[in-house]
């Protein structure tokens, strides 16, 4: 067994506030169908998330994706009958979206730089790559990432891959992240270690996880402050069973 080495950073509602803008735009969004449908009935909130999962292939994700499946589903559910102005209002949370600003969580900054201090940091988030770009030149934190990786998808080849160009066993990696799909899941299942630091908001598709094997390497933190403590723990159990190991 080895020691920690790496730690990775989710982006999206782990060093800034994401989701919220992306639930503000949804109830934008439930307005303007609302105009030419009963909510309830045309069932809107459920077959846009719907629209959304069909069109991951197509469009991956992020805001882009996101506004195509809004045009798609209110041309739907409207029955063709949605106004080009209405249309042009959609577009336009599209671009609201992809404009605001970068906010970082409380006390992140103190806690990727403590974190910095004493590992290796890699910033692993995905989506749009200029939204995402733009997301970590704003931060102001991208000078403590030795490495930034912007993903299409976050699975196990896409972690699997990084490890391996950081020379790396999966043992020795721990991901610090809000989504138990995407930063949490995957990496445990390489035989890595995750610290889930939930999020007030959480896309549904995000939050839909199977860990439940792997828990004992999950930890939780649940605010940024925590996070420095949360990896000293994981790094004393990795710690205690190589020394377990070597007395054996």
């Amino acid at each position: 067994m080895n020691n920690i080495t790496l730690i990775g950073f989710d982006g999206d509602d782990t060093l800034w506030k994401s989701q919220d803008y992306f639930d503000d735009a949804q109830i934008e969004f439930e307005r303007i169908v609302g105009g030419y449908a009963d909510l309830a009935d045309a069932r809107v909130h459920e077959r846009l998330y719907e629209t959304q999962k069909r069109n991951l292939a197509l469009f991956g994700y992020g805001v882009k994706g996101m506004v195509l499946s809004m045009l798609e589903s209110a041309i739907e559910i409207t029955g063709q009958r949605i106004a080009a102005a209405d249309v042009h209002r959609i577009v336009e949370l599209g671009k609201s979206l992809l404009q605001h600003p970068v906010e970082l969580l409380p006390g992140i900054r103190a806690a990727v730089t403590a974190i910095a201090a004493d590992f290796d940091i890699v910033l692993i988030t995905k989506g749009d790559l200029f939204h995402q770009e733009a997301k970590v030149r704003e931060s102001g934190l991208a000078d403590l990432f030795g490495r930034i990786e912007i993903v299409s998808e976050k699975d196990v080849a896409t972690y699997a891959r990084v490890l391996s160009e950081f020379d790396l066993s999966a043992s020795q990696f721990v991901m610090i992240g809000n989504s138990l799909r995407s930063d949490i899941a995957p990496v445990l299942a390489l035989g890595g270690w995750g610290i889930h630091m939930p999020y007030h908001t959480t896309w549904a598709h995000e939050s839909q996880a199977e860990i439940a094997a792997e828990a004992s390497r999950l930890r939780q933190a649940q605010s940024a402050s925590a996070l420095p403590d949360a990896v000293r723990a994981i790094v004393q159990s990795v710690a205690q069973s190589v020394a377990q190991a070597d007395s054996a």
